[in-house]
């Protein structure tokens, strides 16, 4: 029987009761309907889980912890995908495939030309949405690390900071299958919006050490191609 999985901010600990999130405690008892005393599961985002039973008796809806389950381990590889701006639900549906297929961060740009441009309480309110769709992910998929989810910045915010990276560019002649692993286990991924990136934009991050790379020879869409690489990376280096 499936277990249905809540994420509750810890600490967890084997013994004692905590609160669910509103929203989770609005799923367990009028989406899902759980009956009082259901087996459950609580992760804390940090990789700590513990078995639990439902007490939805009253308000707050509790969690009765009564076993911690195995940690989960760090990634192997940590992974940031850096995504542009895309249209419509695109930007879910990454952020959810992306959260399944085990990325560590993402981070939200605006490139040149993206269709979609954000800022102020649109930029927020679009953040704590992805945020949720990144919760309700880890909650199917199994995993008890939630990857972070950065502030939308332009892509030449997000430059300043840059220290290398993997570039994704239809016209590279290196594929990806060729790099190996960096010494830290990280791998930074930027992916283009709908348009692709410009040549300036292209430039600027080849100053700061990004290289370009192909997937191959088809020109994929933005959300595809940087789900398809971080499934690629996984394979290669990760936990696949």
């Amino acid at each position: 029987m499936m277990i249905h999985r809540f994420f509750c901010p810890g600490p967890l600990s084997a013994g004692v009761s905590v609160a669910l999130p509103d929203e989770a405690a609005h799923h367990a008892t009028r989406v899902l309907r759980l009956r009082p005393d259901a087996a459950i599961e609580v992760f804390d985002g940090e990789g700590h889980a513990c078995a639990a039973t439902l007490d939805s008796s009253g308000t707050p809806v509790m969690a009765r912890l009564t076993a911690a389950l195995p940690d989960e381990p760090a990634p192997r590889c940590r992974i940031t995908l850096v995504q542009a701006l895309a249209t419509g639900d695109k930007m879910d549906w990454v952020v959810q495939k992306a959260v399944e297929l085990g990325v560590s961060d993402i981070q939200p740009v605006s490139a040149r030309r993206s269709v979609v441009r954000l800022d102020g309480a649109r930029a927020e309110k679009r953040l704590a949405h992805w945020r949720k769709v990144a919760v309700s992910a880890c909650e199917q998929c199994g995993r008890n690390r939630l990857p972070q989810i950065h502030e939308v910045q332009t892509l030449t915010q997000w430059l300043v900071g840059a220290q290398g990276g993997w570039v994704l560019a239809p016209a590279a002649e290196q594929p990806l299958r060729t790099r190996a692993l960096p010494a830290d286990g990280r791998v930074t991924l930027l992916v283009g919006p709908e348009g692709g990136w410009d040549d300036d934009e292209l430039a600027a991050m080849r100053a700061r050490g990004i290289e370009a790379l192909s997937l191959g020879p088809r020109v994929l869409r933005t959300e595809t191609a940087g789900l398809a690489a971080v499934a690629a990376i996984q394979a290669l280096w990760g936990d696949f």
